[in-house]
Formats: structure tokens, C-alpha cells, sequence
């Protein structure tokens, strides 16, 4: 337990609630499903499911996982656990009862917050002793009448953990990145100047699964300047609903990845839509073609369409390209984020010259404490006191950034390294293709060779080898071009929107293109 001077100095997510409570307590906090909750209101729910955790036994230190479809119990449940100084597990609900046992078992929870669709997943998983349902059928909503609604004076440690978020595992299993509330708060502080983000900026929607880090860093410089979140729901991606939804609330900025984005540009009704109080798009967590990004400079010529770069462990943004840049800098993903460092080096550490290929490394303030309980993995992500991200990125005359490839993801073919993302930006300009991944699989003669598998904009005209073939001859080297193709319906995605590039390394078997050297 924190000195009560040192307390005096900490401010948590859930210090920022109520000191709105206190000062704006009827503006609208939160929003979803046409329906709304007050600072005031949030604030007494978040105190109420706070002491009814505590009642159940659970205190400062234990982890809450929290297991649902977006929605404000979700909100709730991330304020309650800061309030009790607990650490919050968000748990992505599309996994399995297997998977979800790894990330209930490997925090060690204490308490499971769980949306009632998903309570067959929890029984099969787990038996962990707290369990409050969110539903119809549950017992979230009369713990909370029953709890006091009497903010509970608990001094949290601003360096202590508030988080553990679980990476992506798209190469194994999943780490816990444990981000301390000092890290989210210099995030926050950091992302409303480097995004420009003021109090103007009421309307912040929640497009993508809060159980992703963006979906909890990203409404953090909103509420800290006493806007309005307003939530998506979970399911299927629909663009027209989306397009609706920032008509309709009057949103002024979100955040969506790139395959969202490539969805709503789509749209042949957009222009129909209000969607003249939107002043920033983001766009992230995955790759982007340029092709994309002239779409929605085209789109939205009046917004200030900003690239954000990062990883979970760094909470997440590390650099930023904003609008004044996006066209003039097209394909970076911009310059180092206020309290970021960054470098860029070999094997051995070394900086590489500027222009050449190596990975970036960081070190700051959002930069996580730790992966939980693996000391051997957090030793080596900090190898030479930096952070190693795995991305691979090149940095031009003027300082500008420009992701390469993941560091595991580079394919090596006949010694020659061939970057994925460059490759996987000329093929998504082709009119035939809708998306495009490029993956390495083995070849008698090169030890590697590239694989393109893409979905086509029109399934009854895919492209052929052919055309692959032809589209690539004077745009890339031959090296580069893919020696293989597969056509599929979509590409597997996690829930950030990255594609799953083992899965498609594990299903896929190709068709062999018609090499033109």
C-alpha cells in the first residue's frame, strides 16, 4: 500500500471518473444501443460493482477477468477493477473453452465478470469461485443494487499493474503484456497531444472489441476530457450500420483497422450519410495498402485521417502520421509519439544507417512492465534495455518510419529477404484483388518461396496466375514475385484485424504460377 503522499500524487482511470462525476455529473458518458449513462450514473455503478466484488472477497492485487460482447458492463468492469486496485484480464470471447482456460489459469483470476452467451464457454473452461453473469439471465445487475454506492477510498499505486492484456498469439500462445496505470495514463496524456486531441472532441466511438488494447487506450483521452464513448456492438462488421451509427451519434473521431475502412470506402451510398462532424479517423492494428489510404483521402477530404502504429505491449501507439503528413508521406506510419523512444537496429544492437531495413526497439513510460509470470520472455524482450518490437521498418531523410515486415514473418528465398508487406501492397492496387496475404512455404530449389493468397472482389472473376504474374512483372523483381496462388473467400483474421499468417502457412496448399522472368 502506497504512503498516503504518494497516493496523493497517482491518478488512475478511475480517479478521472470521478472527478467528472464531480464536475460535469450529467453529462453523457457513455452510449450504446440508443441508450446512455451520466458521469454521475457511471460513476455510482462503477463504485457499486467495485464494492460488490469486494464483498465477494476480492482485493487490491487479484485479477478480474472480464469476458463479454462490447457494451457498457464491459466499461464498468475495467473502472471497478482500478477502483479496487485490481488488476483487469480483458478475455476475448471468440475463443474456446481451452483457450479461455490458458488466460484464466495463467493470471491466476480471482473474479470472472461474463456476459450470460458466454457462460457455457466459462463452466467448461473454469471454476472460479466469483462469477457475476451480465444479462438477462445473470446476477450482474442485483449485485449492483445490492452493493453500496459509496466511493470506496482505496490508494492504488499508480506504477502497480491495471491491466493484463493478452497478445494476439497469431505465433503460439498468447503473453499477458501487464500494462501499470502510469503506462495508460502517459499513453493517454501522450495520444491528446500527438493527436491533437481537445475538448471539442466530444464523441469517440468504440468500433472495435474492447477486449482488444485498442478498444480500451482508445477512449482513454475522451473520458479524460469528459466526452461522450459511444460503443459499437459486437458481431459481424456491417459498414452501412457503422456509416448509421457515426451519422447518428454526431461522432467526431474513431478508430477502426483497415479491412473496416476498406468496407465502409466500399460503400455506394456513403456520400448519404451526415458525416460532417467527424474531425479524425485512425486507422491500425494491421497493415494498410496505399491504394486503401487514397480511398479514404478521398472518402473524407475534410478529415484528418491519422495512421497509428504500435503493439499491446507498448499501450499500444508508438507513432503517429497525421493528416498533414498523409498524403505527402503516404505508406509511413510517421514519427515517434511523444514519450516514445525509438531505434533502429541489427541483430547485435547496432543502429543501423538511416535507409537501411532493421528493427525497431523502444523505451518510455507506455512501454508494459512485464509479460506475467514469464520472467525468461520479458529478459529477452528487453534484451539491451530496449524493447524489441519483431517489426522490421526503414527510416528516410526525414525521419519518417516505414514498416517493412514482422521480423517473423520475413520470407528468405535463396538468400534473398523479401518482405511481405511490400509485396502485399502491389498485389491489394490489383482491380481483381479485395485483400492479399503473402506467406513463405518451402521450395526444393530456393528453400522459400512466396505464396499469395488473396480474396477477389468478385468471386465468379478471381484473378488467375496469369493475371498475378502479368500485375507483378514490371512492379516488382523477380524474386520478389509470388511463385504461388491461392484464391479464398476471406482471409482469417484475429479480432484486431490481423491475419492469421499460421493458420495460412497450416491450410494452405497452392496452385503453381506460370513464372515470367
Amino acid at each position: 500500500m502506497p504512503a498516503p503522499a504518494q497516493s496523493g500524487r497517482g491518478m488512475t482511470t478511475s480517479d478521472q471518473l470521478a472527478r467528472h462525476a464531480r464536475k460535469i455529473p450529467d453529462e453523457i458518458a457513455l452510449r450504446f444501443a440508443g441508450t446512455g449513462r451520466s458521469y454521475r450514473e457511471l460513476d455510482e455503478r462503477v463504485s457499486r460493482l467495485a464494492n460488490a466484488l469486494a464483498d465477494r472477497g476480492v482485493a487490491a492485487g487479484d485479477r478480474i477477468a472480464v469476458l463479454g460482447r462490447n457494451g457498457p458492463e464491459i466499461v464498468e468492469s475495467y473502472f471497478a477493477a482500478a477502483r479496487l486496485g485490481a488488476i483487469c484480464v480483458p478475455v476475448n470471447f471468440r475463443l474456446v473453452a481451452d483457450e479461455v482456460a490458458y488466460v484464466l489459469a495463467d493470471s491466476g483470476a480471482r473474479a470472472v465478470i461474463v456476459d450470460e452467451l458466454f457462460t457455457g464457454t466459462l463452466a467448461k473452461a473454469s471454476d472460479v469461485d466469483v462469477q457475476l453473469v451480465v444479462g438477462d439471465s445473470g446476477d450482474y445487475e442485483a449485485a449492483l443494487a445490492a452493493a453500496s454506492p459509496v466511493h470506496a477510498e482505496i490508494a492504488v499505486d499508480e506504477q502497480s499493474p491495471a491491466f493484463i492484456m493478452y497478445t494476439s498469439g497469431t505465433t503460439g500462445r498468447p503473453k499477458g503484456a501487464v500494462l501499470s496505470h502510469h503506462n495508460l495514463l502517459m499513453h493517454t496524456f501522450s495520444s491528446a497531444v500527438h493527436h491533437g486531441i481537445t475538448g471539442e472532441d466530444k464523441a469517440w466511438l468504440v468500433g472495435v472489441p474492447l477486449f482488444h488494447i485498442a478498444g480500451v487506450s482508445g477512449m482513454l483521452p475522451y473520458l479524460l476530457q469528459g466526452g461522450r464513448i459511444v460503443i459499437a456492438a459486437s458481431g459481424r462488421f456491417d459498414p452501412a450500420e457503422t456509416a448509421e451509427l457515426l451519422a447518428g451519434e454526431r461522432i467526431t473521431a474513431c478508430f477502426l483497422v483497415p479491412a473496416q475502412w476498406q468496407a465502409i470506402c466500399d460503400l455506394p451510398d456513403l456520400a448519404a450519410h451526415d458525416l460532417s462532424a467527424l474531425r479524425r479517423i485512425t486507422w491500425g492494428a494491421a497493415p494498410a495498402s496505399t491504394t486503401l489510404l487514397r480511398a479514404m483521402f478521398e472518402k473524407f477530404p475534410d478529415t484528418d485521417i491519422t495512421t497509428a502504429f504500435g503493439q499491446t505491449e507498448c499501450s499500444p501507439v508508438t507513432t503517429v502520421l497525421r493528416g498533414e503528413d498523409a498524403l505527402r508521406k503516404i505508406g509511413s506510419v510517421g514519427t515517434p509519439m511523444l514519450n516514445v523512444e525509438v531505434r533502429i537496429v541489427d541483430e547485435d544492437m547496432h543502429d543501423v544507417p538511416q535507409g537501411e531495413v532493421g528493427e525497431i526497439v523502444y523505451r518510455g513510460p507506455t512501454v508494459m512492465r512485464e509479460y506475467w509470470g514469464k520472467p525468461a520472455e520479458t529478459a529477452e524482450a528487453f534484451r539491451g534495455g530496449w524493447f524489441h518490437s519483431g517489426d522490421l521498418v526503414r527510416q528516410d531523410e526525414d525521419g519518417y518510419l516505414y514498416v517493412v515486415d514482422r521480423k517473423k514473418d520475413m520470407i528468405i528465398s535463396g538468400g534473398e529477404n523479401i518482405y511481405c508487406a511490400e509485396i502485399e501492397d502491389v498485389l491489394a492496387a490489383h482491380p481483381k484483388i479485395a485483400e492479399v496475404a503473402l506467406i513463405g512455404v518451402p521450395d526444393e530449389r530456393w528453400g522459400e518461396t512466396p505464396l499469395a493468397v488473396v480474396g477477389p472482389r468478385d468471386a465468379a472473376d478471381p484473378p488467375s496466375p496469369g493475371d498475378i504474374a502479368d500485375w507483378c512483372q514490371d512492379r516488382l523483381a523477380g524474386y520478389k514475385r509470388p511463385r504461388r496462388l491461392a484464391v479464398v473467400d476471406e482471409l482469417p483474421r484475429n479480432p484486431s484485424g490481423k491475419v492469421l499468417k499460421t493458420r495460412l502457412r497450416a491450410d494452405h496448399a497452392a496452385g503453381r504460377l506460370t513464372v515470367q522472368e
